[in-house]
């Protein structure tokens, strides 16, 4: 494993001081629309459906579509586990620059619910509900689907 891993104050240090790093929020669009790290991206890992959790077959399109391999990227979900899958993923296909956000946008919890790692929204980062136009998964699968 060659990915970093950043706690939440990390993450916004990164995203503060170096523009050069953008933030992918890998949680479904539902998840997305509840609030997000101000100026992120959503490109699911996995979609909810009926049935539970299934993964987004667009999801390495999308960003390889998007994001060139030399591109800083954080990846951040809800609580540090998919967005590492997303470095795990991206780093298979030569992305070299890839950070996980641990703790995600709500924390890591244990069964009984005692916060472990705090998240991005517990830390009393700054969040939003609104996108920036062109960083929603409906407009990035738009771009990244073949016509």
């Amino acid at each position: 494993m060659t990915y970093q891993t950043h706690d939440p104050a990390g993450v916004q240090q990164l995203l503060a001081t170096d523009p050069e790093w953008v933030y992918i929020d890998v949680r479904s669009t539902q998840e997305f629309e509840q609030g997000h790290v101000p100026g992120s991206y959503n490109i699911p890992l996995l979609f909810m459906r009926a049935g539970g959790m299934q993964p987004n077959l667009g999801f390495l399109a999308a960003v390889t579509r998007h994001f060139p391999k030399a591109r800083k990227i954080v990846f951040g979900c809800k609580s540090g586990g998919r967005s590492a899958r997303a470095c795990e993923l991206l780093e298979a296909h030569g992305y070299a620059h890839l950070v996980n956000m641990s703790g995600g946008f709500h924390g890591a919890t244990d069964m009984s619910g005692n916060v472990l790692e705090p998240g991005w929204a517990e830390c009393g980062f700054d969040s939003t509900r609104a996108a920036l136009p062109g960083r929603t998964w409906r407009e990035l699968e738009a771009v990244a689907a073949p016509k």
